[in-house]
């Protein structure tokens, strides 16, 4: 690793950090001292510690918004929390659309089609 490419990175974190950004489209890269175009020269978007700065982030605003919606009044808020913490089975009876295409986790298996011939047998 260059002596540049560890510089940007270092700023890059810092700027992830200071300003709470989640995804790579959220930079504002005229708060940094280089460009887009220089941030993919440097292959800064595949570090793992830029990947792993913008995982804290996100999973910090998820256990931020799960808190409020947990300890909202809002009937609404508290359903969406419930299906984002509860196990699978707690989930799909509070999905009221679940439709269960694999008979309880089973796969359906259909017995092959058999045809039957038409009788020549005709009825009056």
């Amino acid at each position: 690793m260059s002596d540049k490419q560890q510089k940007y990175e270092t700023e890059l974190i810092e700027a992830i950090k200071r300003h709470k950004w989640m995804r790579w489209a959220h930079i504002d890269w005229d708060s940094l001292s280089f460009s887009r175009p220089t941030a993919y020269n440097y292959k800064l978007e595949t570090l793992d510690t830029i990947k792993a700065a913008f995982e804290h982030n996100r999973n910090k605003g998820v256990n931020y918004l799960l808190q409020k919606w947990i300890s909202s009044d809002n009937a609404t808020l508290q359903i969406a929390a419930m299906r984002i913490i509860a196990e699978e089975d707690d989930r799909q009876r509070l999905n009221q659309h679940y439709i269960d295409h694999t008979s309880k986790g089973e796969k359906i298996v259909q017995p092959p089609i058999q045809w039957v011939k038409p009788s020549d047998e005709s009825t009056d």
